[in-house]
């Protein structure tokens, strides 16, 4: 995807969050461009909830600040969609009826979008949402924040609780969700394989702290696996090291994965010291 303007979809600046003695977020920096599918990588613990409910306006920073599309969080609601992990949806309503409560909150809804896109699921606007399967659930969720049409898109670990195929599809429903709406989407997943397959940028966090950030494609070219990294090279983890690397060394190419591990491996030690 290319760049849909020139305001960021969010920008942080020394972003930090404690509850009480326990730091979630500290010092983080970052800047996402408009545009991207950007997938935020950590293991549990690591800040990635706290980071987007700050972007999203559920709660302040303790310091630091942050900007969404161009202004503070929670003043931009209309043009910012989410879904939570539990991809909430109200069990008594029918598919219908949410789509009628959104069209009712959201002064951009596009009734048109969500109606096509729950036919496309092959969604019963008659059924209620709690007969609905978890794949179901999520896509519905999906569709009522996409409805809005929103700038930026928030996903928090979506597809945590699905099976592989209800996955698959909510994956590819994003792309073209997002690819309609012409949006940023930031997705927030432990899988890598699904952050692989569709993201373009990543951000990378551990230990509370951004470890990584940037487009991919710039990211792996940054990269490369050596066997044995030579004197002098910037070790990232084990036999990944940033930067060039002279000829001679076996340097090759480094995998998404590979180069996630890298950094959170690294992050996690630097947390423990």
């Amino acid at each position: 995807m290319v760049d849909s303007g020139t305001t960021a979809a969010l920008v942080t600046e020394g972003l930090t969050r404690r509850y009480g003695r326990r730091v979630a977020l500290a010092d983080c920096s970052l800047r996402i461009p408009p545009g991207r599918v950007v997938g935020l990588v950590g293991p549990n613990g690591a800040g990635k909830s706290t980071l987007l409910q700050l972007a999203c306006g559920l709660i302040a920073p303790t310091s630091g600040s942050v900007r969404v599309l161009g202004a503070r969080p929670g003043t931009r609601l209309a043009r910012v969609g989410f879904v939570a992990q539990d991809t909430p949806v109200y069990a008594t309503l029918s598919v219908a009826d949410h789509l009628r409560l959104g069209a009712r909150l959201n002064p951009a809804w596009d009734a048109a979008f969500a109606a096509r896109r729950v036919a496309a699921l092959g969604l019963d606007p008659r059924q209620r949402a709690g007969r609905l399967s978890g794949g179901q659930r999520a896509q519905l969720a999906l569709t009522l924040a996409a409805a809005k049409r929103p700038e930026l898109l928030i996903l928090d670990e979506p597809v945590a609780a699905l099976d592989p195929l209800a996955r698959e599809g909510f994956l590819r429903t994003l792309i073209e969700s997002v690819t309609e709406l012409g949006a940023t989407a930031v997705l927030s997943s432990h899988l890598l394989s699904d952050v692989e397959r569709v993201c373009d940028h990543l951000v990378v966090l551990a230990g509370g702290r951004v470890q990584l950030a940037g487009d991919v494609t710039a990211l792996l070219d940054a990269h490369h696996r050596v066997p044995s990294p030579p004197a002098g090279a910037d070790v990232v983890h084990g036999a990944v090291v940033r930067g060039p690397v002279p000829a001679g060394t076996g340097a090759g190419p480094v995998r998404l994965e590979e180069l996630v591990l890298a950094y959170l491996h690294r992050g996690t030690e630097r947390g423990t010291r």
